[in-house]
């Protein structure tokens, strides 16, 4: 991976807990995270807000987990992309599901909300924002007001993580390679 922000080495008492955890998770230390190291503040809030948005659970993780890949699709976030495949694999998610989300439009394999979950997140991350009270109103209705708060902030999470990533450069390590996840189709032109 060539970075716009060059790695540098991960130090001190945090980046020993931070190498730990994620050796751990990953089976290695991501450079992606030797990028964010220039700014341990920054990777510090940032982590924090996504394992605290992993708690939350009034929207179905499943549909959370494909609108995070709807929008790292939708961007180009290739390492987001990666990582979420992965991450579907160790959550027990449905791997057919998740493999199609690029070409989410063209696949027969969604439901009818996971369809709206999807462009939900796609007009989300479009510039300029192109959510319509008629799509919004459909997932009021499936999903209730707490649900849809709720995706609202993930998919504007993943807007804040799969664009800063592409601006610095930042792309896929081999997450999914590692579980033997491969995606069945991408978005062209991207990730």
């Amino acid at each position: 991976m060539t970075t716009r922000i060059p790695a540098v080495e991960i130090t001190g008492f945090y980046g020993a807990l931070v190498k730990k955890f994620s050796t751990k998770l990953f089976g290695k230390v991501p450079e992606s995270l030797g990028v964010m190291w220039h700014n341990r503040p920054v990777l510090k809030a940032s982590m924090g807000f996504g394992q605290k948005l992993q708690r939350w659970n009034s929207c179905d993780q499943s549909l959370k987990s494909y609108a995070h890949m709807a929008v790292a699709s939708f961007i180009g976030c290739s390492w987001c992309l990666d990582y979420n495949y992965f991450m579907a694999h160790n959550r027990g998610l449905d791997l057919e599901k998740a493999r199609q989300v690029p070409c989410w439009r063209e696949s027969g394999v969604f439901t009818p909300l996971e369809r709206d979950v999807l462009e939900y997140a796609e007009s989300m991350s479009a510039t300029p924002v192109a959510v319509t009270d008629t799509l919004s109103a459909r997932l009021l209705r499936q999903l209730g007001a707490p649900a849809l708060i709720e995706l609202t902030s993930v998919i504007g999470f993943a807007n804040l993580t799969t664009r800063g990533n592409v601006a610095l450069g930042i792309e896929s390590e081999g997450f999914a390679d590692s579980c033997e996840l491969k995606p069945l189709a991408t978005r062209s032109g991207h990730a």
